[in-house]
């Protein structure tokens, strides 16, 4: 499926996804990777949705973002509870969705300047 937003320069956006991609400014990625409206960050853990540790989460911690969106790959599924605890101890929102709808709601709050990191697994 292909994603049009307007008025979003010098912002990376979802521009498509489907089975085992996604497009960011129209660019494809078909591994791990983090999403902020400045930067992405390819590589940034080899877990699976549910293989995921704490390394991998602490890195979203030290984001500096107000929410991490999680995409957890074709379906949902949620990591284990004692792992998303430091996130509201942090005041930071985390968001667990598949990856389509991760990317459908990054890119809205995107388009509002907020500072949200989507951060995507691919099954």
């Amino acid at each position: 499926m292909k994603l049009h937003l307007s008025n979003l320069a010098g912002l990376n956006i979802f521009t498509a996804y489907g089975e085992g991609y996604i497009s960011v400014n129209h660019q494809r990625h078909e591994t791990n990777l983090i999403v902020l409206p400045g930067e992405i960050r390819s590589g940034w853990t080899a877990a699976k949705p549910d293989s995921l540790g704490e390394a991998d989460l602490q890195q979203l911690l030290e984001l500096g973002t107000e929410i991490v969106l999680l995409g957890t790959g074709s379906r949902l599924r949620f990591p284990p509870g004692p792992l998303l605890r430091p996130f509201a101890a942090k005041r930071i929102g985390l968001e667990v969705m598949d990856m389509q709808a991760a990317c459908r709601t990054y890119n809205i709050l995107a388009a509002e300047g907020r500072h949200v990191a989507a951060a995507l697994l691919f099954d």
